[in-house]
């Protein structure tokens, strides 16, 4: 509907507001973030993982996130919203699950996706140049 507020994907929080959230948390957060995308990256492979190996990689996943639902959702809604239809999906997909495996809060999950989806949408348009402003016009 032209017009509307598009729908928070957060119930309680303003539209745009997961990526406001996630720039405005502590320093220690964000890193925890990067390390946990960075652990599930390493475990995850191009084939099943064995039963020790899936093993190991929740048990060192539980263990980054120190008992928090929230930061292994963030990475596998993120991880599943950027990735899909990219050539590595299924790659993603199974670190995603990993964290899934790890205890990510499942509810929160969603509203991670789509800052995901948001966040490749944004990195494959071109850069903002300039250009012409209406007022230079045909000046």
């Amino acid at each position: 509907m032209p017009g509307a507020r598009p729908l928070s994907p957060v119930p309680g929080t303003a539209p745009g507001t997961l990526e406001h959230m996630a720039n405005k948390r502590p320093q220690a957060d964000r890193i925890l973030v990067a390390q946990l995308t960075r652990e599930a990256g390493h475990h995850a492979k191009w084939r099943e993982l064995s039963s020790d190996e899936e093993t190991a990689a929740v048990a060192a996943l539980r263990e980054l996130a120190g008992g928090r639902a929230d930061l292994p959702a963030e990475v596998a809604g993120v991880l599943e919203g950027a990735r899909e239809g990219e050539p590595d999906e299924p790659l993603t997909r199974q670190a995603a699950g990993l964290c899934r495996k790890a205890g990510a809060d499942p509810e929160a999950i969603p509203a991670w996706i789509e800052e995901g989806r948001r966040r490749a949408a944004a990195a494959r348009r071109p850069p903002f140049s300039g250009g012409l402003h209406a007022g230079d016009r045909g000046a």
